[in-house]
């Protein structure tokens, strides 16, 4: 399927999302504020690196094999009946924990003693997430953009109307709530959809372990686990200094522009999951890579620039719609934080080849050197300029990703040309 055509059917999901996702913003502001909303994106990043620890690092590696033995359906299901049951185990062991330390994890990293309940609901719903995650994998790799796109759909709305309701009754322990069991319930959604297509049977994703498709999924899984762990990582320790040193408030401001951010890069980063990786699974030849490279810049650059201007010349109108006018500080943010978004998208497009070519030791030293460097840049620009040395570093971090990418991306070209040869 053509680069345009899944933007197009992807961008129905992408922009129910992007409304949902703006619904639930305004219903944030009004009911938790600046503060409550650096708390929320705490504990999302905490979700997302227990996801991860419980098996959720596995949704790249399937989506590959996936696509890349799409003409062998018996090492597909191999590979399946693997993920499937190490995250189980995964699940199982990270809920135990969760149970055993949820009122430790509630002070240590949202800074709040009354809100670990919020843990022992995600200790129950962990292995619902981590089958939604891997089946929305195995779905991407079979290339079933129609059963992708009504599944995000579906998760949308449902986020939408939970998170609404949990929000508008319990305040900020309802609006974690929903993080911990809207994609336990989109499991149901998508479970339906699948079971439904040819190539579906629960025998064919349940089953004992495969020492040689474990080895297949652990570089992706050590790639995705470094990813998941020290980005949110580098975040949780950004909005920690910022809350030491300026406030929760003042946190809540950076959070409130880094969710922007987020919402209008959606298309282009749920295109490059849904098109670019399976694409470059299959790509063979220096040659065909250079092409579908050059391809996807001249397709996405021009959308993420487009995008971020305009944002910038109605930034004010935007605060007001999306939040309140207590965020209205945050506008100090923009030229920075939206400068930071085209030049992260251009390195990403580069970097998504180390997931395509599984580059794996070059793939985790850049995500643990980077995101180290971007909590030290924030740190000294924080100390000197106040809340925008955040973005401002977030912008020279991503100028020097690019270029260290570039070689990268460059030196394994020249390998992938004296194989051709």
């Amino acid at each position: 399927m053509s680069l345009a055509k899944t933007s197009l059917l992807n961008g129905v999901a992408v922009v129910i999302k992007v409304v949902s996702g703006l619904l639930l913003n305004k219903i944030f502001a009004v009911y938790v504020g600046p503060a409550g909303y650096a708390v929320v994106g705490q504990f999302q990043n905490a979700v997302t690196i227990i996801v991860s620890l419980a098996g959720g690092v596995f949704s790249t590696g399937v989506t590959k094999a996936t696509a890349q033995h799409f003409d062998d359906e018996s090492r597909q299901h191999t590979v399946w009946k693997t993920a499937f049951r190490f995250s189980l185990v995964a699940s199982l062991v990270a809920g135990v924990f969760l149970l055993l330390f949820g009122s430790r994890l509630s002070e240590l990293l949202l800074h709040r003693g009354d809100m670990s309940g919020v843990f022992i609901w995600l200790a129950l719903a962990l292995p619902a997430m981590a089958a939604n995650n891997l089946l929305l994998a195995v779905v991407n790799g079979k290339k079933e953009l129609a059963i992708y796109v009504s599944a995000n759909i579906l998760g949308s709305l449902i986020s939408l109307l939970v998170a609404g309701l949990l929000v508008y009754n319990f305040g900020l322990y309802g609006a974690l709530l929903a993080f911990t069991i809207n994609p336990a319930l989109t499991l149901i959604a998508t479970a339906m959809m699948v079971s439904r297509k040819r190539w579906f049977n629960t025998k064919n994703i349940w089953g004992n372990m495969s020492r040689p498709a474990l080895r297949e999924l652990s570089g992706f899984g050590l790639m995705s686990l470094t990813s998941a762990m020290v980005v949110p990582a580098s975040f949780m320790l950004i909005r920690d200094l910022l809350t030491n040193q300026l406030g929760l408030t003042a946190t809540g401001y950076w959070q409130a522009s880094w969710k922007i951010s987020e919402i209008y890069l959606m298309l282009v980063t749920a295109t490059l999951s849904v098109y670019y990786l399976p694409r470059l699974a299959e790509i063979r030849t220096s040659t065909e890579l250079k092409i579908e490279v050059f391809k996807v810049y001249r397709f996405v650059m021009p959308i993420v620039i487009a995008s971020a201007a305009m944002i910038y010349f109605f930034r004010d109108p935007i605060i007001l719609f999306l939040f309140s006018t207590s965020f209205l500080p945050m506008r100090e943010l923009f030229v920075w934080q939206l400068s930071g978004d085209v030049i992260k998208i251009g390195s990403w497009i580069l970097a998504y080849i180390m997931l395509g070519r599984a580059m794996i030791r070059a793939f985790i030293v850049t995500e643990i050197w980077f995101s180290l460097q971007f909590v030290l840049l924030s740190w000294g620009l924080v100390n000197q300029f106040g809340l925008i040395g955040v973005p401002m570093g977030y912008v020279v971090n991503y100028c020097v990703y690019w270029v260290v990418v570039g070689y990268l991306v460059k030196r394994e070209m020249k390998k992938m040309r004296a194989t051709d040869d």
